[in-house]
């Protein structure tokens, strides 16, 4: 008994009689508020494009896997296309009234080309990558090379009037 007495002690049950819809409104615009300008945010927006140029992409890629690379890979392989690879686990059955009941088989020329897919899109990706490290690195270094050969710039208006101060402080001792 002592126990449930201190556990109920314990628990702040709020006072219904404070309830106050408006305090609810008010946290439901602020969270619309605060998600609107998440969303806004470059970086969300940035990984949205990001998103939709990947999936266009993808199918790209997909297209120049299917059609024109594991042709030539199947070409090399002796006339094998990979797609129709299977390893069927039950074979189609036609049931006695007619019913059709399709084949159970393992894909496994499909997963081939995925992974095949999937190393281009990479590669692809890694010379994208590189490509760009490499651009950065050489307008890093341009700037650099810009900022040691320019001169100086002159002083500001304020730091001449703190030089002319200076020297007149010096000149008067």
């Amino acid at each position: 008994m002592y126990f449930w007495k201190n556990f109920l002690n314990g628990l702040k049950i709020p006072n219904l009689s404070s309830f106050s819809f408006s305090n609810h409104i008010n946290t439901g615009m602020h969270f619309i508020k605060e998600f609107r300008e998440f969303i806004s945010r470059g970086n969300v927006i940035d990984l949205a494009v990001g998103v939709v140029i990947g999936s266009a992409f993808t199918s790209i890629v997909d297209t120049l896997v299917k059609g024109i690379l594991m042709p030539v890979v199947g070409l090399f392989t002796g006339g094998i296309n990979f797609a129709e690879k299977k390893l069927v686990l039950r074979p189609a059955v036609t049931t006695e009234d007619g019913k059709q009941i399709p084949e159970n088989a393992l894909l496994y020329g499909e997963v081939i080309q995925a992974v095949i897919s999937f190393l281009i899109v990479a590669f692809v990706i890694f010379i994208l990558v590189k490509g760009i490290n490499n651009l950065r690195r050489l307008s890093e270094k341009k700037k650099s090379e810009e900022v040691a050969q320019s001169p100086p710039p002159p002083p500001s208006p304020e730091v001449l009037l703190l030089q002319e101060i200076r020297d007149l402080l010096r000149s008067k001792e």
